[in-house]
């Protein structure tokens, strides 16, 4: 029967406290993150109070789903860490109770935040994404002086059209204006060009009054003849100062929600699904309909039999008609005639083509779209309990508490998540990736690595053991330590200097006879690295020897040997040989040419560097024998 211990209250008491302030944090920095990109659509908006809370509401409620995630990483990571650096954790494990048994109530209250964040994802977010789109899209329209850009045609304005080249922000003040005035009648609408002006909106936020400078209008004249109507009259007038009242409500009036029909965000799971059944069957019926135009075209004889079909093919087989002798036989008129032709044929194929293609294409993006916030609707709630799984092995395992080094690890696991989650998102929305795969990029890597991260924890392993990193590395890329021996000031035994020397003797006889039978500057036999492995027991035994005399002769007095043992190279008695222990790891690296090839000639510079430190303990052997010849003649 499943009990609830005084541990398990413990924990989750230690884990709710850093929850509750992990995940305003974090919601603080994600919204401030999201308010960032549209400060300015707010800034200069005469916006009230109660429209800038919405704001902040809606954009609070729409970031509370991926606020979770980070705040159970961040939690998870300071309690363990705590527990781990008051001792806690090691008491724990004392007593007999697991890491992973430890997890049980969190467990269970990560599994009900995870399905709060499901239930944010698909019923409160889809609505919190809706509104919060309404009002940046009224903020939008609210000033629209402020909004007007550079180089482009602005229709911000009901009935009117404004062309700025330049604007200066500080004063507001548009420079070579271009505006035209539109209705519904072609027979009265204006052209107006002016030098410079400025747009102002009304007291009472029901017009808006544009004031120019140095310019021309041309206005059509509505003419009530019964004449040709191509005929329109129109007037010009040249102005220093010009003064001109357009209608338009700046109240703030939210915009049409169904201008954001096709926005997947704002939908929940049933919703998405039934959308994309409609969006399915209405894009199949115009690739359908685009299919049966396209036939009805290019096969336009349907009423003929079989047989007739079968006589105008064969007549016209490219085999009985040859194009380049018919185009030949053509005068030059001719010639032009059917190249232009053909040349407005194919043009206009490609615009149809073309148009067809961006329906579609457009057709298939909103259906991707619609899948994509699918899916990401479980895997922003899985999300949490991967954190989770992240989180509390890594602090049991850093042992840390506090803000420092969890809130640098977090971030850094947050990152890696963010750019792997957004970059699957861009890619799967744009069609370069499958759309299971870009969304699912993210957890394919990082539930392997929560895996990995609880098992290690669990196990006590040294995950973050940096001497073993450095062992590993200096192994790969053939790097030695430098020998440091250093005088003792107690010596229990003297060194046995004679036969130290006779040792040393019979080492450089043995190096002479080894540099004659091997030949270590010619590259190594491929077959003997990869598939027929022989060890090389004189480098071992002489390696061997060598270290028994560096240890003796390291309780010396004299610092002249002391330097001279320091000279000596630490041997890589087995790396000159193979690339590895077992032998299926070298049949294996030898299959995978790129590896093989990195790890012969690896193999290839040990043996180099073998020839090089086997002529240094020449040397050095020579040096010590000396000395120690002197030591032994003075005493």
């Amino acid at each position: 029967m499943l009990r609830i211990k005084k541990l398990d209250i413990f924990i989750a008491k230690q884990f709710g406290l850093l929850f509750a302030g992990t995940f305003f944090i974090s919601l603080f920095v994600l919204m401030m993150q999201f308010l960032w990109r549209y400060v300015d659509d707010l800034i200069g908006k005469g916006l009230s109070l109660e429209v800038l809370a919405q704001f902040f509401w809606y954009m609070a409620l729409m970031m509370i789903p991926q606020a979770l995630p980070l705040a159970i990483l961040l939690a998870s990571l300071m309690t363990y860490g705590n527990l781990g650096e008051s001792s806690e954790l090691t008491a724990i494990k004392a007593s007999g109770i697991s890491l992973v048994q430890s997890f049980r109530s969190l467990i269970v209250v990560v599994v009900l935040i995870t399905c709060a964040s499901f239930y944010f994802e698909n019923n409160i977010g889809p609505d919190s994404q809706m509104k919060l789109t309404q009002l940046l899209v009224t903020m939008k329209q609210k000033s629209p002086e402020l909004e007007i850009p550079e180089g482009v045609f602005y229709d911000g304005i009901p009935q009117t059209n404004i062309y700025v080249e330049k604007k200066n922000v500080n004063t507001g003040k548009l420079y070579n204006l271009m505006v035209y005035r539109q209705t519904e009648s072609y027979e009265d609408q204006a052209i107006i060009l002016a030098d410079s002006g400025m747009l102002q909106s009304t007291a009472d936020k029901k017009h808006l009054v544009m004031t120019m400078w140095d310019g021309h209008w041309y206005e059509n004249i509505r003419n009530n003849t019964m004449g040709n109507s191509a005929q329109v009259p129109y007037r010009r007038e040249s102005f220093t100062d010009k003064r001109i009242i357009i209608d338009f409500d700046g109240n703030l009036n939210l915009a049409d929600a169904s201008l954001f029909g096709n926005d997947a965000r704002t939908k929940s799971l049933p919703k998405i699904q039934h959308d994309l059944d409609s969006l399915n069957q209405f894009y199949d019926s115009i690739g359908t309909a685009y299919y049966a135009n396209a036939k009805k075209m290019y096969y336009p004889t349907p009423q003929l039999t079989a047989q007739q079909q079968k006589d105008v093919s064969k007549r016209y087989t490219a085999k009985n008609c040859d194009i380049d002798t018919l185009f030949a036989h053509l005068s030059p008129d001719k010639k032009k005639t059917v190249v232009a032709a053909a040349l407005q044929s194919v043009s206009q194929e490609t615009g149809d083509l073309e148009f067809k293609s961006m329906i579609t294409s457009d057709g298939d993006k909103i259906i991707r779209q619609h899948k994509i916030e699918m899916i990401n609707k479980f895997t922003v709630a899985l999300s949490c309990l991967i954190f989770f799984f992240i989180g509390a092995p890594l602090g049991a395992i850093i042992r840390k508490g506090g803000l420092g080094v969890p809130i640098i690890t977090s971030v850094a696991v947050f990152i890696i998540y963010y750019i792997l989650d957004n970059t699957g998102y861009r890619m799967a929305r744009q069609g370069s990736w499958s759309i299971w795969f870009g969304k699912g990029l993210s957890p394919a890597v990082l539930i392997p690595t929560a895996i990995f991260v609880t098992y290690k924890a669990n196990n006590d392993s040294t995950v973050f053991n940096l001497e073993a990193y450095k062992e590993a590395f200096r192994r790969m890329f053939g790097l030695r330590i430098k020998r440091s021996i250093m005088s003792k000031e107690v010596i229990i035994n003297d060194p046995d200097y004679k036969r130290d020397a006779e040792v040393l003797s019979r080492m450089n006889t043995e190096i002479e006879a080894y540099a004659r039978t091997h030949n270590l500057k010619s590259p190594p036999n491929v077959i003997n690295v990869f598939f027929k492995y022989q060890p090389d027991h004189a480098i071992e035994e002489l390696d061997k020897e060598l270290e028994d005399i560096i240890e003796d002769l390291g309780n010396t007095r004299d610092r002249f040997v002391l330097s001279y043992i320091n000279r000596y190279p630490v041997l890589a008695v087995k790396a000159h040989t193979r690339p590895f222990e077992r032998r299926w790891m070298n049949i294996v690296a030898a299959i995978i040419v790129p590896a093989g090839i990195f790890f012969y000639l690896r193999m290839w510079r040990f043996r180099l560097r073998l020839y090089r430190d086997l002529q240094n303990i020449y040397k050095t052997n020579t040096d010590v024998i000396a000395r120690i010849e002197k030591l032994t003649n003075r005493e």
